[in-house]
C-alpha cells in the first residue's frame, strides 16, 4: 500500500490496548443502556463498531471467537436470547475480516461507507433472531443505529489509532 503525502507509518497495536478497547466499548455500551439512551432501538452499538474496527485493522488479533464471546456477554447483559448478539457479532466479524484489505484502501470517510453494510447486516441478524422467536418489531428507528455507527467511524478511527501514531522515542532527527 502506498503512503499518501503526509501519512504517518503506524506502530504495531499492542494486544492489551486492543482488548482493553473492546472491554471499554462493552462497558460504555452497558453504561449507555442505563444512563444515556436506555434501550432505544436507534442507539449505536459501540462494541459492534469497535469489533469491526479491529476486525479491519487487526484481523489476526480479533477474530470471530472473540466476537462470539463478547456477543454472549452482551446477551447476558441485555437479557436477550442467548446467542442473539453472539451470532450477529460473529457475522459482523466475518464480514469485517473478509473485506479488511479492500476497506483500508479508502480514506476514512470512504471506510465509513464501506462498513455501513456490515453494521447493517449485524443489526438485521439481531432483528431476524428476535422476530423468529416471537419478539416485537422495535420500530423503523432501529435502522438509524447502523447509520449513527457509520458516522462514528471517523471518531473511532481517530481514537483507536492514536496510540499507534506516537513515536516510541521522539527525536528531532527521526523521520517517523
Amino acid at each position: 500500500m502506498m503512503l499518501n503525502v503526509g501519512q504517518q507509518l503506524l506502530l504495531p497495536a499492542k494486544p492489551t490496548f486492543i482488548w482493553g478497547s473492546l472491554v471499554g466499548a462493552l462497558a460504555l455500551g452497558m453504561m449507555g443502556n442505563f444512563v444515556l439512551w436506555g434501550r432505544a432501538p436507534w442507539a449505536p452499538d459501540l462494541l459492534a463498531l469497535t469489533l469491526v474496527f479491529w476486525g479491519v485493522h487487526q484481523p489476526r488479533r480479533v477474530g470471530m471467537t472473540g466476537a462470539f464471546l463478547f456477543g454472549l456477554l452482551m446477551d447476558v447483559h441485555q437479557g436477550s436470547v442467548l446467542g442473539q448478539h453472539a451470532l450477529a457479532y460473529s457475522v459482523l466479524s466475518f464480514f469485517a475480516i473478509a473485506v479488511h484489505r479492500r476497506i483500508l484502501w479508502f480514506p476514512v470517510s470512504g471506510q465509513a461507507l464501506q462498513v455501513l453494510p456490515i453494521l447493517a447486516a449485524a443489526h438485521l441478524v439481531t432483528l431476524a433472531v428476535r422476530m423468529m422467536l416471537g419478539g416485537e418489531f422495535p420500530g423503523w428507528s432501529m435502522f438509524l443505529a447502523p447509520l449513527i455507527e457509520a458516522l462514528l467511524w471517523p471518531v473511532a478511527t481517530l481514537l483507536l489509532l492514536l496510540p499507534q501514531r506516537r513515536a516510541p522515542d521522539p527525536d528531532a532527527n527521526r523521520p517517523l
